[in-house]
């Protein structure tokens, strides 16, 4: 049966490929072999080779009361912020919520992870809002069919603010943080997303706590943090775990520039960036070096991501200000500024990259 009747299947995947990703649910109650289409990992790969993809930025953002003032004052007294997952397509400036996670309408778990795989969205942990108890809960987000489905908990001891990274493929990988009793950790799990199961990894060399995670060339690079001693004095080192060997390699001393947050830690073509007092640095051969200056209503930074020789900075002048984001190209070391609607632009928690 043709996919689209009177034309030649690769025509109509021509014509299946160009829908936008927020449209995928409806295509796919239209009939059995459309819905068999869009759920072929092949169906995405056209989408990338003919430049049909859409790039998103999904975020738990702080929610914020469109009726009321402009008065920044109204942003600082918002103490306890409500989270909702959002979505940014930085090609266009076009702004969404995602429908809610499953039992959390009235807002996020506090300092959950997203992370993006394939053409889903994996929400990771973080605290009840309500009762600060930490979760270890797992939902999964897909793109085509708009659903949310729950997965396997995290095993082992209930942790929070862990590194997390995915390969976009199906892995997700959780390295650090701290249990219950403020313990930093250095046990690593990854989570195969599409079989539903977690997997240990070998411990790291050193615990760390508020570490960043980042997957890169086949390769799980697990940056910065802190052990139980050291409560919030950050180290400058990093491990690097091969997936291909299944092993990590030896400890990469006085990685970050200074021992700071590495939150703002990202890569782009193996090189590092890292915002850094007002700058956006790289790390060159052994030598940070400043390659543009943040603009002054981001200073404040809450977080970056990179894709194809762009980088995003989404932050704010000052605490307690609206949150505003800037792409900065990676050649010329330009930034264009994304206008967001006040309702968007509330603090962001965590967030994530998808091509879609």
């Amino acid at each position: 049966m043709d996919l689209i009747p009177g034309l030649n299947d690769d025509v109509a995947r021509d014509c299946l490929v160009r829908v936008m990703y927020n449209q995928f649910s409806s295509v796919i109650s239209v009939c059995k072999s459309w819905r068999d289409e869009l759920e072929l990992p092949e169906f995405f790969r056209l989408r990338r080779d003919s430049c049909k993809s859409q790039k998103l930025i999904v975020m738990a953002q702080a929610r914020v009361d469109q009726n009321s003032g402009s008065n920044s004052s109204l942003f600082k007294l918002r103490f306890n912020p409500v989270y909702r997952l959002t979505v940014l397509e930085p090609d266009t400036g076009d702004w969404c919520d995602l429908p809610p996670v499953p039992g959390f309408s009235d807002g996020l778990p506090m300092f959950c992870q997203v992370v993006g795989v394939g053409s889903e969205l994996v929400v990771l942990g973080g605290l009840d809002p309500d009762t600060w108890e930490v979760s270890d809960s797992v939902y999964v987000f897909n793109f085509v069919s708009a659903t949310w489905r729950r997965g396997a908990d995290m095993p082992g001891l209930r942790r929070s603010f862990f590194g997390c990274a995915s390969d976009l493929d199906r892995m997700v990988y959780v390295a650090g943080g701290h249990d219950s009793e403020k313990n930093a950790l250095g046990s690593v799990l990854a989570y195969d997303v599409e079989n539903n199961e977690w997997v240990p990894l070998p411990d790291m060399a050193k615990e760390r706590d508020e570490c960043k995670a980042i997957f890169q060339g086949g390769k799980l690079h697990v940056i910065g943090g802190y052990c139980t001693e050291m409560q919030g004095r950050f180290e400058t080192s990093a491990e690097v775990f091969d997936v291909a060997t299944f092993k990590w390699n030896d400890v990469q001393e006085d990685l970050l520039l200074a021992a700071t947050c590495p939150r703002t830690c990202v890569s782009s073509d193996d090189v590092l960036y890292i915002c850094h007092l007002g700058d956006v640095m790289a790390l060159k051969g052994a030598t940070w070096q400043a390659v543009a200056k943040l603009p002054v209503d981001v200073y404040n930074v809450a977080y970056v991501a990179t894709w194809q020789g762009n980088l995003l900075v989404i932050g704010s002048e000052s605490f307690g200000e609206p949150y505003v984001a800037y792409v900065l190209d990676l050649k010329s070391y330009s930034w264009r500024k994304i206008e967001s609607p006040k309702e968007y632009s509330g603090h962001v928690q965590s967030s994530c990259y998808l091509e879609i």
